[in-house]
Formats: C-alpha cells, sequence, structure tokens
C-alpha cells in the first residue's frame, strides 16, 4: 500500500516576502541613480533644470526639446517621447481659457491629460485644451485614438508657443543662499531628496498664421534628473 505524506503549504515568511517584492519592483525605481546632497550637486541640479527650462522656453515644441533632453542624457535607448493618455479625466475649458484661445462659449473645445515618456520614464505631465476644429481630420483621428504627442501630431500648422506663466516648484538651493557661509569642502550628506514636480509651464499654441489652437499646463517631473550626476565637481 502506496504511504502518502501530507505536506502542508509553504508560507512565506516576512523577509521572504520583502525579497520578492524587492525583486517584483520596476525597474525604473531600480535604475533612478542618487544624487548625493552636496552644495555642488544642488548647483548642478539648479543649472540642469535652468538650462532645460530655457530650452522649453525656447522651443517651438515642448516635445522636441525632451525627446533632445532624453537623448543627450541617456534616459532610454530609444530617446522617442510618447504619450500615455490619461483616461477618465476631464476639465472644460473655463471663459479665460476659451478667451485666450479666441473661441466662443458654445464652440468645441477638447480635453487630453498625458504622461510624456521616454522609455520608463516619465518627463511631463500635461493638460491640453485644444480646438479641434482648427486641426485637420487626420490630426484629431490621430489625438483620439493613438499616443503620439501632441507636438508630433500638429508639426504640419508649423506652431510656435507662447508662454504666459512659468513656475519653479522646486529649488535645490535655499532663499537666501547666496548670502550663507559655503563650506569649502562639501561632504555627501545622504542622497539630495528630489521632489515629483520641478517646474510649470504654461502656453498657448499657435498656428504659423498666427491663430490660437491650443493650451497646455505642463508639469516637469523629477525623472528628467535620472542620471548620474556630474562626477568631476563632486
Amino acid at each position: 500500500m502506496a504511504l502518502e505524506l501530507a505536506v502542508p503549504p509553504m508560507r512565506a515568511s516576512g523577509p521572504v516576502l520583502r525579497l520578492l517584492a524587492i525583486a517584483c519592483m520596476p525597474l525604473l525605481a531600480q535604475e533612478t541613480p542618487a544624487w548625493p546632497d552636496t552644495y555642488v550637486s544642488r548647483l548642478q541640479a539648479l543649472a540642469l533644470l535652468e538650462t532645460l527650462n530655457a530650452g522649453v522656453l525656447a522651443s517651438p515644441s515642448a516635445t522636441r526639446t525632451l525627446e533632445t533632453w532624453c537623448r543627450d542624457h541617456h534616459l532610454a535607448k530609444e530617446p522617442a517621447i510618447v504619450a500615455d493618455v490619461v483616461k477618465g479625466v476631464t476639465k472644460p475649458a473655463t471663459a479665460d481659457q476659451r478667451q485666450r484661445l479666441e473661441v466662443t462659449p458654445e464652440a468645441e473645445v477638447k480635453y487630453r491629460k498625458v504622461q510624456l515618456r521616454c522609455g520608463n520614464r516619465v518627463l511631463s505631465e500635461a493638460d491640453n485644451w485644444y480646438v479641434p476644429d482648427r486641426l485637420t481630420p487626420e490630426m484629431n483621428r490621430q489625438l483620439e485614438t493613438t499616443s503620439t504627442p501632441f507636438g508630433k501630431v500638429v508639426k504640419p500648422l508649423e506652431p510656435y508657443r507662447q508662454t504666459f506663466a512659468v513656475k519653479l516648484l522646486w529649488s535645490p538651493l535655499p532663499d537666501g543662499w547666496e548670502h550663507s557661509t559655503v563650506p569649502t569642502s562639501p561632504r555627501i550628506a545622504g542622497v539630495l531628496p528630489i521632489p515629483d514636480a520641478l517646474f510649470e509651464h504654461r502656453a498657448i499654441l499657435y498656428t504659423h498664421d498666427h491663430k490660437p489652437f491650443s493650451e497646455v499646463d505642463e508639469v516637469y517631473q523629477k525623472q528628467l534628473l535620472a542620471f548620474p550626476p556630474p562626477r568631476g565637481l563632486q
């Protein structure tokens, strides 16, 4: 007669569960380099943010600027920007927005919320209100059915941007830093805490014949700094 042994089911202990959780963490979290919390690294972060901020302000396309940033800082193998559409979010255009877009209260203004991603890194979150009647049918189709960034979809319009609000949401250096005593040999004091949101732009997009067709509210994200800080000055 065969002897049957009852084997109790294995239960993962606390340490095992923690190891499994770490193994299953998104690759994004594992690959994000930590910046040391030093005076020099804070200066470097501020210089990088101001460089990108100026680049977006000077460019007719935020998408193009982010794509260049992703390529230059090796944030992904393929430095292409993808727009992940956030479903289930609606924000009707306000009266002020309609005035800026030069449309009547009855005119259709559509809303699209996206996360602009390069590889697995979200570089920007954007709210976009646009006038579909000022786009081509093919442009409207792409915006409704694809993950193509808005800037690439409307490129045939030869658009340009007019930024009307810029807000720095995080400054690596505190107010009054220029009056403080700076240590001559900054020591590593842990990891530099970088918040999710770095700076914000609000802008109107115009066609080449100066017709407004879109308003954007863009919040640029911490993954823009997801690369090792420059080592030469550390």
